[in-house]
């Protein structure tokens, strides 16, 4: 499955805010609006599908050990 992440104008926005703030507090550096969207561009192809991932396999793992203290909890007949 190869889906894009979607982001609304707002969420955009303020990620590309973010972003400028960042390289104006640590590399005393303004990026424009472009440099900075296409910045978060490349972090949602590249990096984004990565942390993605990391997640789901930390709600698998975390599911997996709930269902295995619901079979704990099960009467033995």
């Amino acid at each position: 499955m190869n889906r894009s992440f979607k982001l609304s104008d707002q969420q955009k926005n303020e990620m590309i805010a973010q972003i400028q703030g960042y390289f104006i507090r640590e590399r005393g550096e303004e990026l424009g609006d472009l440099a900075a969207l296409l910045l978060l561009e490349f972090f949602m192809e590249k990096l984004a599908p990565h942390f993605y991932n990391e997640g789901i396999a930390d709600a698998h793992q975390y599911i997996s050990g709930q269902l295995e203290d619901l079979f704990a909890i099960q009467r033995r007949v």
